[in-house]
């Protein structure tokens, strides 16, 4: 597999040569360089994760990188995009590439706690069918008068695996033990996790330009929902990230460590949402949804709704996203309108768009500020996380074409430092400086 990514890296590269033609200069500049080895990079690692699944044609993997200078280069997984599908009457699930038919539907209630051994087990059941390919595609078209359930008995005692239904629960078992949406959802989490580890380990090290502390991150942390579906059940939302610093793939490379080591120093977390009420986490949504009303804030302000979902040993997110005006359409000459813009949170009224764009970059930095303080000042309440989890509150920006202020903000802080502070064992200013904010790439 090695071999392969290699000679598709060199291609890559090679490919993309040409587009040094189009800088009149002749010379390529870092940014240039930078976004050259995050495309072939992209390309690299969708072409790892799809043969980690042993499926190279089977699905298109849409990774994204971005660098964001101080921090490192991140690549997003659309981990959500390993779905399930209904046509018609039969509905599908998809493991390992194979398509696997069944009228059951999946039930929430049926809930089962998922170990990395379940999850092997569960994958194991699933091999044998993958081999009966030709087998099941003739027994599909043999059964097509049969009812849904008897052909997925059929096909079950083909595979040497059951996915059938009992009481309208939908599972798949092997040795008596029966899996659902979670089981299946951490086998593709494994493979994922795996192909990241040897995609940073082995290919980290052409990101050349990045800093000794800028990192390399594989995630499926994005803007959407990373939804895993098993016949119409949700699994529980997950979150990935595989990690590590530019300077332990160098001291790799310079052979200062061995890959063991480097392994042991990749920073994975394998996380699921956790379901259980947390009252202080509930109350510290709605002091954040009251904080940035419009008649509060001076900033952006929110609206709809403003959530959190909590990881398990990961962490709180909460998620906001903020606008900054409104649209107004006034009368004009005879029939016509022109359209003007209003900022509440300032008290502004008949602001053309570059009036609007103006105040919007103005306020960026007081928001960024404001957000980390609201953080400190009422996160620090907070008793439902442990030491080592984060608070993080996750922003959508208002929309500032070309104003020079991110997309999202990120700010995140350990449960630990709120605690602190809240003991009196660190002063504000302290904890403040102890928040990491991260930006996405400017609008």
């Amino acid at each position: 597999m090695k071999r392969v990514i290699n000679f598709l890296i060199v291609g890559l590269m090679l490919m993309s040569a040409p587009l040094l033609a189009q800088n009149p200069t002749g010379v390529r500049t870092q940014n240039d360089r930078m976004q050259r080895d995050i495309a072939v990079m992209e390309t690299a690692l969708s072409e790892m994760i799809k043969q980690e699944f042993d499926q190279r044609n089977f699905f298109f993997m849409d990774i994204k990188g971005n660098y964001l200078s101080g921090y490192g280069v991140t690549f997003t997984v659309p981990t959500g995009m390993l779905n399930v599908w209904g046509s018609g009457n039969s509905q599908y699930m998809v493991i390992n590439g194979n398509g696997f038919s069944s009228s059951s539907s999946w039930s929430s209630d049926d809930d089962l706690a998922v170990t990395e051994n379940e999850a092997q087990q569960a994958e194991q059941a699933m091999k044998p069918v993958k081999k009966q390919q030709k087998e099941r595609d003739k027994a599909e078209r043999d059964a097509q008068q049969a009812s849904d359930e008897d052909y997925a008995r059929n096909e079950a005692i083909a595979s040497g695996g059951y996915i059938g239904s009992r009481n309208n629960v939908g599972v798949a078992t092997t040795r008596g033990k029966r899996y659902n949406s979670d089981s299946l959802n951490a086998i593709n989490n494994a493979k994922i996790i795996k192909a990241a580890k040897t995609f940073i380990a082995d290919y980290g090290d052409m990101l050349s330009q990045l800093g000794p502390e800028e990192r390399i991150i594989v995630t499926n942390r994005s803007q959407g929902n990373n939804e895993f579906w098993i016949y119409g059940q949700k699994a529980k939302r997950s979150l990935l990230s595989v990690e590590a610093k530019k300077s332990d793939l160098t001291a790799f490379r310079q052979g200062k460590i061995s890959r063991e080591q480097l392994m042991s120093k990749i920073k994975v977390v394998n996380s699921v949402s956790t379901d259980k009420a947390e009252p202080d986490m509930e109350l510290l949504v709605s002091i954040f949804n009251r904080l940035y009303q419009s008649d509060l804030s001076k900033t952006y302000y929110v609206q709809g709704n403003t959530y959190y979902e909590h990881l398990n040993d990961f962490g709180a997110i909460v998620h906001m996203q903020v606008y900054s005006s409104n649209t107004n359409y006034l009368p004009d000459r005879g029939d016509e309108t022109r359209t003007v813009l209003s900022m509440p949170t300032l008290g502004l009224n008949n602001l053309s768009q570059e009036e609007r764009d103006k105040k919007v970059k103005e306020l960026y930095p007081v928001f960024e500020n404001e957000l980390k303080e609201n953080m400190i000042d009422y996160g620090r309440t907070l008793k439902s996380l442990n030491d080592n989890e984060q608070l993080i509150v996750d922003v959508t920006l208002t929309k500032c074409k070309g104003c020079g202020i991110p997309s999202k903000l990120e700010a995140a802080v350990k449960a630990s430092v709120l605690k602190d502070f809240n003991a009196g064992k660190i002063d504000r200013n302290t904890a403040l400086s102890k928040i990491e904010v991260t930006k996405a790439a400017n609008q």
